[in-house]
């Protein structure tokens, strides 16, 4: 069954289940209220037949005759002795009592009873009245007196007629109105399922789902939340793509220069020495491109450990500055600015890796006889790492990517012709701040160089052991 047709009939049996349930009060309500209008008659006409009743001289029970007068039309009375013999009614033709139950019983009592006439059942309420005499309570006799309750079971039976006719109409109008009401509040999930279907169909992340009701209720936030998602996939999906891409090209290349070189040396028919050079230099690129790849999956699914221990920033700093100067072999000048004492929590490798890939960029991009300068510094409750260089800039438009797998902003910091650079390191490098807790910044303009800033947690007590996330 349908979500909107489980509604509407959820929502049916819920009012027909408060209207039975209301029916039922209203009847019992009714039904008692005429029975005790009924029963203070009946109570009232035996003040009546108190006022007319007496002892002859025998001690027998005898009754006025001016009482017959002084009755309601409609009462029914029954004058028994104390050995239940029958002494005065007005329904000569019925011998027996008008209720057997109560002609016994030792207090006065209401009692429902059913006189079968030729007509049929008549339903009486039988008011029964033991009667005593005497200082000592004897008992003289007993008093039946009964009224026709023909007129309150038929004003029951009417009001039972109502009740269920408003019940099955009140159902019926909950019912259209539930199915209408849900039909236009679950009218978005449909468009939901059509346009999931048709990116299923069509492979469209782009589309998305229109709403124009209020977006603060469950559809506007379910609508909003899968546009979001939408959104999300689309953009991952995009990515996928660049990356697969990235990576074709990227092996590409080296594997073209390897397939160069091997028939280069074929033809010649001998062991070139620039040939082999050129082919382990580009195998040892691949190298590090798959090696940086599996770092990175590692990293992503949570399956990368951090040795989380305390670490002396000052020292990181001053033994890659005297790596990285043999790797820029006096092309630029490698300074180290102001640097101070700083102690984090953190895996040493990692952070070192940080300031390598750092600083190895700004070499690559970096000019002959031009300036990169490490400084390290505190602020506040941070650790600030900051490698400036005076290359040629990033633009604007590219900052907000260079974080992204093999993304390269090709207009302004062009690949190196020795094809060490294949955009994994800053990926690698943000990966690593972020589960540090840290943040990882960039401030460049075209033409006047690039500042790189590292924002890292300052230890507090004692370091644990911890996981990649």
């Amino acid at each position: 069954m349908a979500l909107r047709a489980r509604l509407a009939v959820l929502y049916t049996t819920i009012v027909g289940g408060i209207l039975l349930l209301l029916g039922v009060a209203v009847y019992g309500a009714v039904s008692v209220t005429l029975t005790t209008q009924v029963d203070e008659q009946l109570r009232r006409t035996y003040q009546v037949f108190a006022t007319n009743l007496y002892l002859d001289t025998s001690g027998e029970l005898s009754l006025r005759e001016s009482l017959r007068m002084e009755l309601v039309p409609g009462i029914l009375f029954q004058l028994w002795s104390r050995d239940r013999r029958l002494l005065y009614t007005n329904l000569p033709q019925l011998a027996q009592p008008l209720d057997g139950t109560g002609i016994n019983a030792s207090k006065p009592i209401w009692l429902d009873s059913s006189l079968r006439t030729q007509s049929g059942d008549i339903h009486l309420r039988v008011y029964s009245i033991p009667l005593v005499a005497g200082e000592v309570d004897r008992p003289i006799g007993v008093l039946q007196i009964a009224t026709s309750m023909a007129v309150v079971d038929a004003t029951l039976t009417a009001l039972v007629r109502v009740l269920l006719v408003g019940v099955i109409v009140s159902m019926s109008v909950a019912g259209l109105a539930g199915w209408m009401s849900t039909r236009q509040a679950l009218a978005p999930l449909g468009d939901v399922t059509r346009v999931a279907l048709q990116i299923t169909r069509a492979d469209d992340l782009s589309r998305r789902i229109p709403y124009s009701g209020p977006e603060d209720d469950e559809v506007g936030q379910l609508i909003k939340a899968f546009n979001q998602t939408l959104s999300r996939l689309e953009g991952l999906f995009n990515t996928q793509r660049r990356f697969l891409a990235d990576v074709g090209h990227e092996l590409r290349t080296p594997l073209t220069v390897i397939k160069g070189n091997v028939d280069l040396m074929r033809r010649m028919n001998s062991l070139d020495i620039e040939s082999l050079e050129s082919i382990e230099n580009e195998v040892d690129r691949l190298t590090r491109m798959v090696g940086d790849l599996l770092l990175l999956a590692q990293a992503e699914s949570g399956k990368l450990p951090l040795n989380m221990t305390l670490v002396e920033l000052d020292t990181i700093v001053l033994e890659v500055m005297h790596q990285m100067k043999v790797l820029s072999r006096d092309r630029q000048q490698l300074k180290l600015g102001e640097i101070d004492q700083v102690l984090v929590c953190g895996d040493k490798d990692r952070i070192k890796q940080v300031l390598v890939n750092l600083i190895g960029n700004a070499i690559k991009y970096t000019p002959p006889g031009g300036t990169i300068v490490v400084g390290l510094g505190k602020d506040e409750k941070r650790a600030r790492i900051t490698v400036t260089d005076d290359g040629p800039g990033i633009p604007l438009e590219d900052q907000a990517h260079i974080f992204e797998r093999f993304y390269r902003g090709e207009k302004s910091r062009t690949r190196e012709k020795e094809g060490k650079g294949y955009g994994l390191g800053l990926s690698i490098a943000y990966w690593i701040v972020r589960n540090h807790d840290g943040i990882i910044e960039v401030q460049s303009s075209p033409g006047k160089g690039t500042t790189f800033c590292v924002w890292l947690p300052l230890a507090e007590g004692d370091c644990s052991q911890g996981e990649a996330s």
